[in-house]
């Protein structure tokens, strides 16, 4: 009987390791998963533009072609610049013609000021005159009543300080035509302040004519070539800007609560799984749309009358900066692996 349980117990220690040996792995792949998170829901991405033309026009020159890389400042396309080239020269001589037309109105006004700077001087002269006559007048009308002057001396005095005021009258009249008289140049001024803005406006079109590339990427999505007309503010093909990768991993809202920007990560593309690219979190999304969302009708959510007895983990997306790409791999939407490591940037 000893032996038989000596044999069964025996018997039970293989079972028994076997259940505490994957006990403790079970313990460590839950201990590693909390400790380096780790998701096959991941891709690469990149920021990207769309070129766009700011003027209208029939390309000329599209020296670049699908999938190509290029460098900052180099050239993507040009649009044909003759009818901006027009509209500049044009704005030019018009500016040119105005200035002209200043300076000989300019020497037009200044005739009419030195005309009206010599009937005032007449006015003047007509005053000091009118003053002489009054003051005669003044000192003659006494002697009459004391005989010392004839009554026709006192008339002659008379009608000459009426005749000195009707000229000085004239004269002040004159004066105040020659200077009505006197025009400006202030609405030709005017003008040229336009039309040096439409050729600054001219000047910024042309240049639009040129799209170069803001920043080093590569040329996608291109459908176009040489005569193709280009509207204004309509997409040519798209840019991607390859200084700067990423991989978006979305991770289980249970794992969010140890990850920051900053975290360490580990990355691996599909495409070359033999590969490893260190990053860093950059950012963790804080919305997305959950599948079960209510509608909202009439002002009140509408809830399916549905039970999950089993609930997903909802995904959230963490957007990871790659440090040192490859650029010969990296492309946007590349199936991508991502591990996060705890602890500070490295």
């Amino acid at each position: 009987m000893n032996d038989n349980a000596r044999a069964s117990r025996k018997s039970r220690l293989p079972a028994l390791a076997i259940v505490l040996i994957a006990v403790v792995l079970v313990g460590v792949v839950l201990w590693r998963t909390d400790r380096s998170p780790s998701t096959d829901d991941a891709y690469v991405y990149a920021d990207t533009i769309n070129v766009v033309p700011e003027v209208s026009g029939r390309i000329v020159e599209l020296p670049v072609r699908d999938n190509q890389l290029v460098k900052q400042g180099d050239l993507l396309l040009r649009i044909d610049p003759r009818p901006y080239q027009a509209a500049l020269d044009q704005a030019r001589a018009r500016l040119d013609a105005l200035n002209r037309q200043i300076a000989l109105t300019q020497r037009t006004v200044n005739a009419q000021q030195y005309n009206a700077e010599s009937v005032q001087a007449a006015v003047e002269r007509a005053r000091a005159v009118a003053n002489q006559a009054a003051d005669t007048l003044r000192r003659t009308e006494p002697l009459l009543a004391q005989g010392y002057t004839s009554a026709e001396e006192v008339d002659r005095a008379r009608t000459a300080q009426r005749s000195a005021q009707a000229d000085l009258n004239a004269a002040m009249l004159q004066s105040q035509q020659a200077q009505a008289a006197v025009s400006g140049v202030d609405a030709l001024v005017a003008q040229r302040a336009e039309v040096q803005a439409q050729i600054a406006i001219a000047q910024l079109n042309l240049e639009f004519t040129e799209v170069r590339a803001p920043f080093d990427g590569r040329v996608a999505s291109l459908r176009t070539t040489v005569g193709q007309f280009a509207s204004a503010l309509k997409p040519v093909f798209t840019l991607i800007d390859t200084r700067h990768w990423y991989v978006v991993a979305n991770f289980r809202e249970t794992e969010l609560k140890n990850i920051q920007p900053g975290t360490p990560a580990s990355l691996y593309l599909m495409s070359d799984t033999g590969q490893r690219f260190s990053g860093v979190v950059d950012s963790i999304g804080y919305g997305v749309l959950p599948d079960d969302a209510g509608l909202v009708l009439e002002g009140l959510p509408r809830v399916q009358r549905s039970i999950n007895w089993v609930h997903v983990s909802q995904r959230f997306p963490v957007k990871i900066e790659v440090r040192d790409p490859n650029p010969a791999l990296f492309r946007i939407g590349t199936s991508a692996v991502a591990t996060l490591e705890r602890g500070p940037s490295r």
